[in-house]
């Protein structure tokens, strides 16, 4: 296999994955709190396959990673007492077998125990990291804008939500969770605002997807057409010599 079919071939594998990423973008397009996801792409230099003529070294074009934009979703009114929607940078914490994990999906329910947590069951964590329990017989329950939990006039608890000075620490975890994979801990978000009753949207914007679909989806066709040009003019190229021969 020469030069071109080995730069051709690595271009494919990229462009596969960026078209995965694309279309799990699309499918999240109505998940709440689900943050936009692009390819990271780098040229990494190689020895060539073929060593008579040519660049050198052959530059191969590599998967450098996942990027992933925290732009704020549209908040849209739900009405259910537990949903919260996050207004800034910040996150939810919730606790889990294997540590806090952080999220903007505030889609939380009350369990049977009266404890606050998410549709997975995982408990919604304070500011201190302790979980926030409801007593469901005192009364209507109202959510300030700090996160503070109150039924009639007494204060319940305090919903965490935390903030991160780099955000390219968070990993997926499952679940619509981050995971913190930095020894650096999260800072208290003052300036991140709970909304009662209402929901974050993913900040997918669909139309874009597509069209990036569909952009994808050429390149890949025009690489194809252009490893089959070149092993062509190499089948050529070997028929010709074997006729001088």
């Amino acid at each position: 296999m020469d030069n071109a079919l080995y730069v051709g071939l690595s271009r494919q594998m990229v462009l596969r994955r960026e078209m995965d990423i694309v279309a799990n973008n699309i499918a999240n397009a109505d998940t709440t709190g689900f943050k936009v996801e692009s390819l990271m792409t780098k040229t990494q230099p190689q020895a060539p396959a073929m060593t008579a003529g040519g660049p050198r070294p052959v530059k191969f074009v590599m998967d450098d990673g996942l990027a992933r934009d925290f732009g704020q979703g549209t908040l849209r009114q739900t009405g259910g007492t537990f949903d919260m929607g996050v207004e800034g940078k910040g996150f939810f914490k919730i606790g889990t077998s294997d540590g806090e994990r952080y999220t903007r999906d505030g889609h939380f329910k009350m369990d049977e125990t009266g404890r606050l947590t998410t549709q997975a069951g995982e408990p919604v964590l304070d500011a201190g990291g302790g979980e926030v329990t409801i007593d469901p017989e005192k009364g209507r329950i109202s959510i300030a804008q700090d996160g503070t939990i109150s039924q009639g006039d007494e204060q319940v608890g305090k919903v965490g939500v935390v903030a991160f000075d780099d955000l390219s620490v968070l990993e997926k975890a499952g679940d619509n969770l981050y995971r913190n994979t930095s020894n650096l801990q999260p800072q208290a978000a003052p300036d991140s605002l709970v909304r009662q009753g209402m929901l974050e949207g993913s900040n997918v914007r669909p139309i874009v997807e597509i069209t990036r679909m569909i952009e994808v989806n050429r390149a890949y066709e025009s690489m194809s057409k252009m490893m089959d040009s070149a092993a062509d003019l190499s089948r050529r190229s070997v028929e010709r010599l074997g006729r001088l021969n």
